[in-house]
């Protein structure tokens, strides 16, 4: 029985390289040399007479069959632990149930100005669901066999996966309220006397179309390539910001950010949450999900689309504040 398994020393390097993309890191992780994981890996090469690996550049890609191998021990290994950890529960007296271990991959922005806020609110109500959050900075999607719930900007289009859309939203302009006194009975229209901070993921030439002003990208200034430092620079003081209206719903109902207009245009990115379908932690996935479109609907949006074609450029400038739901009777 069990004929075909190597060494589980082995496996948990195959998992950690595959994890990591690195020898090194998956060394460090499982206390272990850079060594005695290449050994571990030339051991299930020469075992399985394929390889694993494979080097691009300084990272360590695994092949095709690497990927998929590490994937099933990572759900093994998975397994293993959740039932050490029930089991554990139930040996002890008036055992509450086993907690489950969730990560998750989540872009910078949505992170830092949405989800970590709202974070202590999900470990209320689930409370044996432990969060591992783990930040991603690119613009392209990492190995979605890497974690259980990736949040990215793309979606995951291999066989297997669920993608699900996390909501609509929407760019607005946005600066510091004490910028804005600069100039005398401020509209719309004036925005292009204030410094315009640029990103480089979008342009200001769709937001300024929206607003019936030339379109003119600034050529001054300076370029950020991390949305959530734009956003601190626009909190400072320094410009006029672009940015999607979920990420500033918060700062703006605080007043340290005000919308310029009700201009908006939609985003050339969206947020997509992916995971594997028959996942061990399905459960878990579901209910962080679900969570999601609850947190979601309770927060709605702080501008509306556009209808009926072009803003005008007399609409004055004013914090953004939440409107309260009125009881029913």
């Amino acid at each position: 029985m069990f004929s075909h398994l190597p060494p589980l020393q082995s496996l948990r390097a195959l998992e950690a390289a595959a994890r990591h993309r690195s020898f090194t890191r998956a060394a460090e992780e499982l206390n272990l040399t850079h060594s005695a994981v290449s050994h571990h890996m030339r051991a299930l090469e020469q075992q399985l007479g394929t390889a694993l690996f494979r080097r691009v550049g300084a990272r360590m890609i695994p092949t095709s069959v690497g990927a998929r191998l590490a994937e099933r021990v990572r759900i093994g290994m998975s397994e293993l632990d959740e039932a050490m950890t029930e089991a554990r529960a139930g040996a002890a007296p008036e055992a509450s149930p086993a907690t489950v271990r969730l990560e998750i991959s989540v872009m910078t922005d949505l992170a830092a100005q949405w989800l970590i806020p709202r974070l202590g609110r999900f470990s209320d109500q689930h409370p044996n669901i432990d969060l591992v959050v783990r930040i991603h900075a690119d613009i392209s999607a990492p190995d979605p066999y890497s974690v259980d719930v990736g949040i990215w900007h793309q979606r995951v289009e291999e066989p297997g996966f669920v993608t699900r859309k996390l909501l609509d939203d929407y760019v607005i302009a946005v600066c510091h309220p004490d910028l804005i006194a600069r100039v005398p009975n401020f509209t719309v229209a004036d925005t292009p006397k204030l410094p315009m901070l640029r990103f480089s993921y979008r342009s200001w030439r769709d937001w300024q179309v929206a607003a019936g002003l030339p379109p003119h990208e600034p050529t001054r200034g300076p370029i950020f390539d991390d949305s959530g430092l734009l956003l601190r620079a626009a909190i400072a003081g320094q410009g006029v910001a672009t940015t999607r209206s979920l990420l500033v719903r918060d700062v703006l109902a605080r007043g340290e950010l005000v919308q310029i207009g009700d201009v908006c245009v939609p985003p050339s990115l969206e947020y997509y949450v992916n995971w594997r379908e028959h996942h061990p932690r399905e459960r878990a996935i579901h209910a962080f999900w679900q969570w999601m479109q609850n947190e979601v609907a309770e927060t709605p949006p702080l501008v509306l689309p556009a209808i009926g074609g072009r803003h005008s450029t007399e609409t004055s400038v004013r914090p953004q504040t939440r409107k309260r739901k009125t009881p029913k009777a």
